[in-house]
């Protein structure tokens, strides 16, 4: 079974849904995030990929390990003090003639097994990029040499980093559709990013309604936008516009009435008493006639200490929510505690509006 997750932001299903992707993977459910505004990048597929080479590589539609600066070798301290050896080359690194050999073999091996073929792929041990392997750093693989330079490192990069962190530890896969954040649109301070959404700032339908329908999940996950940020609002807007589409007879696409639900945005929910869109409408939902809404309540009390792990792969961001690392756990833990208690779970849980039909 698959599972989409709509994340406006890099940290967002960490914080509001961290739980329930736990417990999905150690079920073997497949996951993916769909992180919307990544970046001021040029639109979705901020990759540089096209639909059909996304697809192809399959990006998003299996679990894969994460790829690009987050799981670079020198990125990862050793456990141990390493002493290179003479050249420079760690010792892990096996000699450039015993690599060469064994590229020589395995591009001699992947020449027999596509030789039947229409197209042929040239094989790659490393993870370096050259002229006969171009995408060498499109595909997952094993690590890349190249190091990353955290100090000169914009903060989207370093955000686009660590929900690659994130999704390793999670083992989901992650897509990144890179439209610009509102901090790039044009919105400033809080009142401005908090406050209404600009008339001519359009939700990016399109966009995730392309990339859902290709991910072909069973169930999606959009936020509730509890806490009004206008990049929440936008990707909220774009959940309530899917379930107003219905089956056509050419071509037709899913119904997501039924498996379309809604998460409660953390940390903004435990700060403002958050108590569900029905029926004080803290949260009012426009939603399309003959559909319903229900709570429905998962039960992380077994995974809660990994939610909380996986929220602090997110450095840059613990600190400006919560103050500190205990004062996340805190508040992580005291919410997810009134959240049971509301739907009579013991322990710990996270809460879901799902969608139905009469």
């Amino acid at each position: 079974m698959t599972h989409v997750f709509v994340s406006p932001h890099a940290d967002d299903i960490a914080l509001s849904c961290g739980g329930l992707v736990a417990s999905l993977r150690e079920l073997g459910q497949s996951v993916t995030i769909l992180t919307v505004f990544s970046g001021a990048g040029n639109g979705a597929g901020g990759d540089g990929l096209s639909d059909y080479q996304r697809t192809a590589l399959g990006f998003g539609n299996k679990t894969l390990w994460p790829l690009t600066e987050a799981f670079r070798r020198d990125n990862i301290s050793a456990d141990f003090p390493v002493v290179a050896r003479a050249g420079g080359q760690p010792p892990w690194m096996a000699d450039p003639e015993r690599i060469e050999l064994t590229q020589q073999r395995a591009n001699t091996q992947a020449r027999q097994f596509w030789q039947r073929a229409a197209w042929t792929r040239s094989a790659n041990i490393t993870a370096i990029e050259t002229a006969d392997r171009p995408l060498a750093d499109l595909v997952p693989v094993q690590a890349s040499l190249e190091p990353i330079d955290w100090a000169a490192a914009d903060a989207m990069a370093v955000r686009r980093a660590e929900e690659e962190r994130f999704a390793f530890l999670m083992e989901a896969a992650v897509v990144f559709l890179d439209l610009p954040d509102a901090a790039f649109r044009g919105y400033a301070g809080d009142a401005e990013l908090l406050g209404a959404v600009r008339d001519d700032d359009e939700p990016p339908f399109e966009v995730l309604h392309r990339e859902i329908v290709r991910l072909e999940p069973q169930m999606v996950y959009f936020p509730l936008a509890v806490g009004n940020h206008v990049d929440h609002q936008l990707c909220h807007e774009v959940g309530l516009a899917l379930l107003g589409l219905r089956r056509r007879w050419v071509m037709p696409g899913p119904d997501f009435v039924g498996r379309l639900s809604f998460y409660e945005d953390f940390p903004y929910a435990w700060w403002s008493d958050y108590d569900g869109p029905l029926p004080d409408g803290r949260a009012e939902l426009d939603l399309p006639v003959g559909v319903g809404i229900g709570a429905s309540y998962a039960d992380i009390s077994d995974v809660i200490d990994r939610k909380a792990a996986g929220i602090s792969v997110y450095a840059s961001q613990v600190g400006r929510l919560f103050d500190s690392p205990q004062g996340m756990l805190d508040d992580l833990y005291g919410y997810h505690r009134r959240v049971a208690l509301a739907g009579a779970v013991s322990g710990h849980a996270e809460r879901y509006w799902a969608t139905s039909a009469p």
